[in-house]
């Protein structure tokens, strides 16, 4: 796995790049601004250190002196340069004295807090192997000695510290770095808040301090939740495959071990209560005119499948189609690491989103607006193909517009592949579709004229970035009955426009409706206060209390599972060296 090291490097270098990779799917509206949101909650203290004269008889001036020595020498086994250079960072804002210690020997409450917490976190699906657990254990366990050197108390400090200081950072920006998966991702992290972070977190309240540097929101808990389970499913053996075989409707027959199959698996994932033999599966064959419990896809399997359909982003029809059955024969262990990898992309995300702002999630075609911290809006949207130059890119900024009956200006792009060769072949298509010439810095550009033909319908709402996306109304509504909804040039198709421009604008129905329908072109209203639009990329998220595996439209899970799985079931070396650790830290 790339270092912590390489990752800071390549979150810092992917701002530089923003500016080479915009999309061409929508006309540019105003200029990219950088955006940074604080990442943790700020205590309103520092947490001082304590006075010390000596530590178990060694004087305080000798254990400086010890720290320092280790401190400037190499990073320990396994511990990157951004994290050494983290703790480093630790001690010289703390006044380089010992963190960890008491005059009677290590502050065990609050090395415990820590300890407890490097046992939990394959609860957030972090690798334990990231961190030098067997060093600590050993450098822990030298203290139980009489009389411990300035050395080994100077070491000890200095490990727990590393720990510390790398657990914070995952927690915080995450383990893994987006740009080395594939993830076409654009939020800026706030590397630089890290410091700080560790800094105001090492508290008294330990505990508390490191919990509040993972997501807080609901949603995070509750992936961690599935996570859970998921990994109970995975060692167990995973659910068993459901054999291939022809399209079933309800009360169709088929072989009762096929059946019996879809049954189970069906049943560990909670879908399919009902049970071959039951009431609720006694069906009559249309095939044979005979009564069958087992070799019937009945009604309850049917709902259980439609179930999962919604569950699973397939077409949701109640069928055991062939699609249905691919996904049905995903292996929990990929589940997991999709799970996995979706607490991880929390984890890139801010702490703090803001008062109102508006989140978009991808893959589930589902746009939500909140108003401090309840949902106040939901609709749903369409998104961007599934091709390199459609597809939606994950990135922050702030809605600062609402225009209302705007012209759609054509991008030099799509002007050239699509409109062009069209008008060429049918010297009415512009009339037909209400197009005309107008001069752009003197280069003569193709637009679509306000109306209900225009693309972006009847308004469009503007959050200036380097992709060139903004949201907008569309005259296709038919498609939102679709379940799988990609099909723009990379911005987003709103549901429920009018209903979002009331939101963001506080106006009422009535005025919203006379914006949109009257004969005042390209109106453009600028916002009282701008809200911030998180434009995410999640596969696995929980809705109304259930998990959801949304559609990978862009296969950006496929490196970022891989990467996340090791993290969702501790290695037997890893688990052997955390109860190691949790026998020293007991004693």
């Amino acid at each position: 796995m790339t270092s912590r090291a390489t990752t800071v490097l390549i979150r810092r270098s992917a701002l530089l790049l923003l500016a080479t990779t915009a999309l061409v799917a929508c006309a540019r509206e105003g200029s990219a601004k950088a955006r940074k949101v604080s990442r943790y909650h700020k205590h309103p203290a520092i947490w001082a250190p304590a006075t010390l004269a000596n530590v178990q008889g060694v004087p305080i001036a000798d254990l400086k002196t010890a720290l320092a020595t280790r401190l400037a020498a190499k990073a320990p086994e396994g511990v990157d340069s951004d994290d050494w250079h983290h703790t480093q960072a630790l001690y010289k804002t703390l006044g380089e004295t010992p963190l960890w210690l008491t005059t009677d020997g290590l502050a065990k409450d609050r090395a415990g807090a820590l300890t407890n917490a490097v046992l939990g976190i394959s609860d957030d699906a972090l690798r334990t192997d990231a961190y030098p657990i067997t060093e600590l254990s050993n450098a822990l366990n030298a203290l139980k000695t009489p009389k411990p050197t300035a050395e080994q108390l100077a070491n000890a400090d200095v490990l727990l510290s590393t720990v510390y200081a790398a657990l914070g950072e995952d927690l915080l920006v995450g383990q893994i770095p987006p740009k080395a998966t594939g993830q076409s991702w654009h939020i800026d992290p706030t590397e630089d808040d890290v410091d700080s972070a560790l800094v105001h977190s090492l508290g008294d309240t330990l505990e508390r301090g490191i919990a509040e540097m993972r997501p807080p929101d609901e949603d995070y808990a509750a992936l961690q939740k599935e996570l859970a389970r998921y990994r109970t499913i995975v060692e167990k053996g995973d659910w068993p495959v459901v054999p291939k075989g022809k399209t079933l409707k309800p009360g169709q027959s088929d072989s009762p071990a096929r059946l019996e199959a879809l049954r189970t698996r069906l049943s560990m994932e909670g879908l399919y209560v009902g049970a071959a033999g039951s009431s609720a599966a006694d069906t009559t064959s249309p095939a044979t005119g005979t009564a069958s419990s087992s070799g019937v896809y009945d009604a309850a399997l049917a709902e259980a499948i439609g179930r999962f359909q919604t569950r699973h982003a397939v077409t949701v029809d109640k069928t055991l189609s062939p699609e249905t059955v691919a996904s049905l024969n995903v292996p929990a262990a990929y589940r997991l690491g999709q799970i996995a990898a979706n607490l991880e992309r929390y984890r890139w995300m801010p702490r703090s989103l803001g008062n109102r702002y508006v989140y978009v999630n991808v893959p589930a075609f589902q746009l939500t607006a909140y108003d401090s911290g309840e949902k106040t809006l939901e609709m749903k949207v369409i998104v961007g193909q599934g091709f390199e130059d459609k597809a939606t890119p994950v990135f922050s900024d702030s809605m600062e517009y609402v225009v209302f009956r705007p012209y759609w200006n054509i991008t030099p792009d799509i002007q050239r592949k699509e409109i062009a060769p069209k008008i060429a072949s049918d010297p009415s298509y512009m009339d037909r579709e209400n197009l005309e010439y107008y001069k752009d810095g003197g280069v003569t550009r193709i637009r679509q004229k306000p109306g209900p033909k225009n693309a972006l319908g009847f308004v469009k709402f503007l959050f200036p970035n380097d992709f060139n996306i903004y949201l907008h109304d569309t005259p296709n509504h038919e498609l939102f009955n679709k379940d799988v909804r990609a099909f723009s040039h990379g911005c987003i198709r709103l549901e429920k426009p009018a209903e979002l421009a009331q939101w963001v604008l506080g106006w009422d129905a009535g005025k919203v409706d006379s914006a949109m329908s009257g004969s005042k072109d390209n109106s453009t209203i600028k916002l009282p206060k701008k809200i911030p639009v998180y434009i995410t990329y999640g596969t696995a998220f929980v809705r109304d209390g259930e998990l959801h595996f949304g559609n990978d439209l862009y296969h950006r899970d496929d490196k970022l599972v891989k990467a996340a799985a090791a993290g969702a079931i501790p290695s037997a070396g890893a688990r052997a060296n955390l109860e190691t650790l949790k026998k020293i830290a007991a004693s």
